[in-house]
């Protein structure tokens, strides 16, 4: 199983690489963009690490969680997991997590 990114986890990644970069400067930000990776690529084969969200307009949404983000995706026809948004343990993530998921 391959993983795809979604369009609003694409600009989900843009901002976390720019606000790690701002923070702790470029290294830390393209080693926590690579860790971020590797969890996607490690989640593909082990299905078991899958969370489901619990909510109503989200049923095929699962989630795991990468140091202080949680990765939202759902299974795509083609055997692809479609990554939903990426969003930090401190976000409104019920609205921001509806919102990405609209706009996919």
């Amino acid at each position: 199983m391959a993983h795809k990114i979604l369009p609003s986890a694409e600009q989900r990644l843009i901002e976390i690489w720019e606000y790690t970069c701002d923070k702790w400067g470029e290294q830390q930000a393209d080693s926590y963009i690579t860790g971020l990776f590797a969890e996607l690529d490690k989640i593909t084969d082990c299905q078991h690490l899958w969370k489901k969200v619990n909510h109503d307009e989200l049923m095929d949404v699962f989630f795991v969680k990468y140091r202080h983000h949680f990765i939202f995706f759902r299974e795509l026809p083609d055997t692809e997991l479609g990554v939903i948004s990426i969003l930090h343990e401190q976000m409104d993530i019920p609205l921001r997590l509806i919102e990405d998921s609209e706009n996919n």
